[in-house]
């Protein structure tokens, strides 16, 4: 698929809306089943996705995969700050880390959120210890084990409940 330049400067309407959260429950949900969801033909909700996708809106789709069925059964928010360095060049090399799941820019008297998970206790010190906190650039690291998560609702799935 060719990525476009998104033109976030229009607002999603209603139908678009709803098409983004359905999709946001489930990504594999056919088209007939799409335009059926949101009132529309199969041609209309077909071209509704293509326009959204060529828009930047919807940037691609996947699986949400448990991280414990895969192995990765401890998970940190690393708390970073960061030196005279730009926030682009540190946090591309925070992501090419190995367990760095996202590299999240936040304001207040930190610099950068990391979710990081590891196969364990000693992969996971390894990682915030050495890979992260000796980087050329970060000053200090804070990390908080992730005990239990709950999720939430996704903010595309949000948008089914605005008003116009």
């Amino acid at each position: 698929m060719t990525q476009h330049a998104p033109h976030h400067d229009e607002p999603l309407d209603a139908i678009d809306r709803r098409i983004v959260a359905e999709l946001s429950r489930d990504g594999r949900l056919s088209v007939r089943t799409l335009a059926e969801r949101v009132h529309i033909s199969r041609t209309a909700a077909h071209n509704r996705v293509l326009a959204l996708q060529q828009r930047g809106v919807i940037t691609g789709f996947g699986a949400q995969i448990d991280r414990k069925s895969i192995g990765l059964n401890i998970s940190a928010l690393v708390v970073v700050r960061i030196g005279d360095v730009s926030w682009e060049s540190i946090a591309a090399k925070l992501a090419t880390l190995p367990f760095v799941e996202k590299v999240q820019a936040v304001s207040g008297d930190i610099d950068i959120i990391l979710t990081v998970s590891a196969p364990d206790h000693e992969q996971l010190s390894q990682a915030i210890l050495r890979d992260i906190h000796d980087m050329p650039g970060v000053v200090s690291t804070r990390s908080h084990l992730i005990l239990e998560e709950i999720d939430g609702r996704p903010p595309a799935q949000s948008l089914d409940i605005w008003r116009s």
